[in-house]
């Protein structure tokens, strides 16, 4: 009987100290854009190295293998790939010079 009335006492002050908080006003933070250079430069000094050991290991095993018709060709997809990727990149800072240079 002590052990409920205790509990329902301490309920009580817990709540009532706990609604006056939740009426403190909180100032929210402002909302913040998403950091695109910080997500491209994990990618770039992060994944893209690992993804090319993998792609290294990958021909090696076929190549020890006798494989190297498929090593040659996975070879030549991988590079145009890349060459894809850097001319992407490429024409993204083009495309941005450009604009800056119409919008002065």
């Amino acid at each position: 009987m002590i052990a409920i009335e205790f509990a329902r006492t301490a309920w009580a002050s817990a709540t009532q100290v706990g609604g006056g908080l939740s009426y403190a006003p909180i100032a929210a933070p402002e909302p913040s854009g998403i950091n695109t250079e910080g997500v491209v430069t994990f990618f770039a000094s992060n994944i893209a190295p690992i993804l090319l050991a993998v792609l290294g290991v990958i021909f090696i095993g076929r190549a020890s293998r006798g494989e190297i018709s498929k090593v040659l060709t996975s070879s030549a997809i991988a590079i145009v790939g890349l060459a894809f990727i850097a001319g992407a990149a490429t024409l993204f800072f083009v495309g941005e010079y450009l604009i800056g240079l119409i919008f002065q």
